[in-house]
């Protein structure tokens, strides 16, 4: 198991820097299970990349639903992400229905559909960003499920702004069509990569959406027991992504440094409500 372990932090460490650093604020008995948590999330969410085309990409997400059911324990073995996920799920009786969930939510970056509605990106968001926070806080002991569904509304909406020209070069839309059409934008306008005013108000608006959830993280964040804290201590990054965004063009977003981002983390370790603040 120390050998998943290490290979699960390794992989978090490369790819998701702002998680690895907030585990490290988790009792070390727990943070083997977040990395394999966190490690479980980088493979789903970059089945699309390395696929690049949706048949592989769904074959992939299906293995993975179907190690996460419990059908492929001789293959599950010999990868070190299954191995370790599907232990923290022994270990921490993780609800296997959200990590289902969060693969069938991940078909959606294998397609080049639009996302329709604003409701249809809360229910993205909340079935990836939000069940990675909520499953953490279960790994540490805490049920925050409450705090956690605007927590990640926020944090996926942030994260999908920053990606807009990523997104925009391979003719993905996660911003949501109704939000476009109401200010006269079409999804070729997006994907044509100049900002102009009425894409610029759009995305002012969706960066309201993601302030207001953070708002609503403020309210529920006092009943949060301490224990939970470091599963929200990346959403620290979330308003001071958005003041950036809110300053840059919006296809060549002004990101956080490195050391801010770690600086970020290790305020709000030491003062929580600075998580939402």
């Amino acid at each position: 198991m120390q050998d998943v372990t290490a290979y699960c932090a390794e992989l978090v460490r490369n790819a998701d820097r702002d998680r690895f650093l907030a585990a490290l604020y988790a009792p070390a008995e727990h943070r083997g299970a977040l990395y394999a948590l966190y490690a479980f999330n980088i493979e789903v969410a970059r089945v699309h990349e390395a696929a690049r085309e949706p048949m592989p990409g769904e074959i992939r997400l299906q293995w993975w639903r179907e190690v996460i059911g419990g059908e492929r324990e001789g293959e599950a073995a010999g990868n070190p992400v299954a191995a370790a996920v599907l232990g923290a799920v022994a270990h921490y009786r993780l609800p296997v229905s959200k990590l289902i969930d969060l693969i069938e939510a991940r078909r959606f970056d294998l397609y080049d559909e639009p996302m329709a509605t604003m409701a249809d990106l809360e229910i993205y968001a909340r079935r990836t960003a939000s069940a990675v926070i909520e499953l953490a806080a279960q790994i540490l002991g805490v049920d925050a499920a409450a705090a956690a569904d605007p927590a990640g509304i926020a944090f996926a909406i942030a994260d999908l702004l920053r990606a807009l020209p990523r997104h925009a070069a391979r003719r993905q839309l996660y911003v949501p069509l109704d939000l476009l059409e109401r200010h006269k934008v079409g999804p070729d306008a997006v994907f044509a990569g100049r900002s102009f005013e009425g894409l610029n108000t759009a995305l002012a608006e969706l960066r309201d959406v993601a302030r207001r959830q953070l708002a609503a993280v403020r309210q529920k964040a006092p009943q949060l027991p301490p224990a939970a804290l470091p599963a929200f201590l990346p959403v620290a990054l979330v308003r001071p992504s958005l003041n950036r965004l809110q300053r840059s063009d919006v296809f060549a977003p002004a990101e956080l440094s490195a050391w801010r981002r770690q600086w970020l983390i290790w305020r709000a370790a030491r003062n929580p409500a600075r998580i939402a603040g």
